[in-house]
Parts: C-alpha cells; structure tokens; sequence
C-alpha cells in the first residue's frame, strides 16, 4: 500500500535571536503590574486574588488586566502595545 502522509511540527517558528527589551524589576514596590486572562476558566478569579495580595503585601500600585478572546489565539496587538506603554512587567496566565 501506497500512499502520502503529511506531518505538522507543532513548534513556533524561530522569530529570531531573543532579546531583553526591559530591564529587570527592583522590587514590587510602586510597579504597575499587567495580566492577560488566556481565558482558561478560573484564571479571572486566580488574577484577582493575586493581584489583592501583590497589593497589599508587596506595594504593587496598580494592576491592569486585559483578555485574550481565546487560550490558542495572540492577544490583540492593541491589549500588548496598552500593557507594554502602563506596565512594568505583565504576566500571562493559566486556569483551569
């Protein structure tokens, strides 16, 4: 038996030589903290619980949170450029 069979490779392409575009963090303290909701289920309940205690224990001024439509789908460049211009550091997470 004959036949053809395609193989997908599951990995990212390479964007090219990986570069540090911030500097590293201090500290929490007075820092604008981001999050992206990959909208996992139970990530927004998760974020907001972390964000109450980077808060309170750790002086974190402010956090802003935005959402990806879906876990497989690129945030909108417009959500990374918002993030990237008011945060100093943005995390991106998981639920479930």
């Amino acid at each position: 038996m004959t036949g053809s069979m395609q193989i997908y490779d599951p990995t990212a392409p390479e964007q090219g030589e990986a570069k540090q575009v911030r500097r590293a963090l201090d500290g929490l303290r007075g820092k604008v903290l981001g999050f992206i909701d990959n909208a996992k289920p139970n990530f927004n309940h998760l974020v907001d619980d972390v964000a109450q205690v980077l808060e309170d224990k750790y002086g974190v001024t402010r956090v802003i949170k935005g959402a990806k439509r879906g876990a497989a789908i690129p945030a909108p460049g417009t959500l990374v450029e918002e993030l990237a211009e008011k945060c100093d550091a943005v995390i991106t997470g998981s639920g479930d």
